[in-house]
């Protein structure tokens, strides 16, 4: 039976991915919207970097998995799904007269930010060192943006832990979602000696027929007198869409970090009992995992 997971998160954090920068000005890493606003985003490749290191750092995570005996750096050629977590779930490429790839299993946005960029900068020199030895400092600037981010995670849960003629055991594709669920709830970024916190503040999605990111391109932000508030219209709209007989809404559950956003009280009063804390989302989202591979 075919089945997805899809989560849209919304976090907040600074500064979180840089491009190549003009002279000694460092810049962010942005793009123009047709009203001339400008959005800062952290990119799909900068997740998946610090979801594999966190799965290293608290699940032990095989990386010992690539070399350049072909020349290219890429994972190795004898590496199997079963060795490594991350070609499981986000794919691969093996480059040789035999070439061997894997779509990724693990579908991962930009984390683009919710409100517009509006051009601050950070000036800094290195005087504490350059004083010690009597010369002039260095100055840069360097682009600042605090920010709502928001990103999609979606994964096709029939396709974990099979690659070909390697199928892993039940028991273990269950564990691998549910590692991957657990960094995702803790998610974090080290950027320019900070540690920035991707933890989720807002989620929404669930276990689905369809590999579809309903919610992807569905979050807006908003303030009122109250405070910061997610616009609550294009998720109405979207639960209400059917495929298969069913609506988005009726596998679609809902968490919120309590105290963040001034409108919390207006999804519960929209959802009912779909609504959450941010824990109680996951461990939803785990039953059904469990449920999933019969473990």
């Amino acid at each position: 039976m075919t089945k997805s997971l899809t989560m849209t998160i919304v976090f907040q954090a600074g500064s979180l991915n840089y491009g190549e920068g003009i002279a000694n000005i460092s810049e962010l890493k942005k793009f123009h919207r047709g009203n001339g606003e400008v959005y800062t985003y952290a990119s799909r490749q900068s997740l998946r970097y610090d979801i594999v290191r966190l799965g290293n750092e608290l699940f032990d995570w095989n990386l010992n998995t690539v070399d350049k005996a072909s020349g290219v750096v890429q994972f190795k050629k004898d590496v199997t799904i079963k060795d490594s977590v991350e070609m499981d779930l986000f794919g691969y490429l093996k480059t040789d007269k035999n070439s061997q790839k894997r779509a990724a299993v693990v579908r991962l946005s930009h984390a683009i930010s919710l409100e517009p960029y509006k051009s601050d900068l950070e000036f800094l020199n290195n005087m504490g060192l350059a004083s010690r030895i009597g010369m002039d400092a260095n100055i840069a600037n360097i682009e600042q943006h605090q920010s709502f981010y928001t990103y999609t995670l979606t994964m096709d849960l029939n396709r974990v832990g099979v690659d070909g003629d390697v199928e892993l055991s039940n028991a273990e594709k269950a564990t691998r979602v549910q590692q991957l669920l657990d960094i995702v709830k803790i998610l974090n970024r080290n950027i320019r000696g900070r540690r920035e916190n991707l933890a989720p503040l807002f989620i929404i999605g669930g276990v689905y027929d369809v590999a579809n990111p309903f919610f992807l391109g569905k979050i807006f932000l908003s303030s009122s007198s109250q405070g910061w508030e997610i616009q609550s219209q294009p998720i109405v709209e979207t639960m209400k869409q059917t495929f298969a007989g069913q609506t988005v809404g009726e596998q679609t559950r809902i968490g919120f970090l309590h105290g963040i956003f001034a409108n919390e009280g207006e999804f519960a009063d929209l959802f009912a009992d779909k609504v959450g804390s941010i824990e109680q989302f996951f461990q939803s989202i785990s039953k059904q995992i469990q449920t999933y591979y019969g473990v």
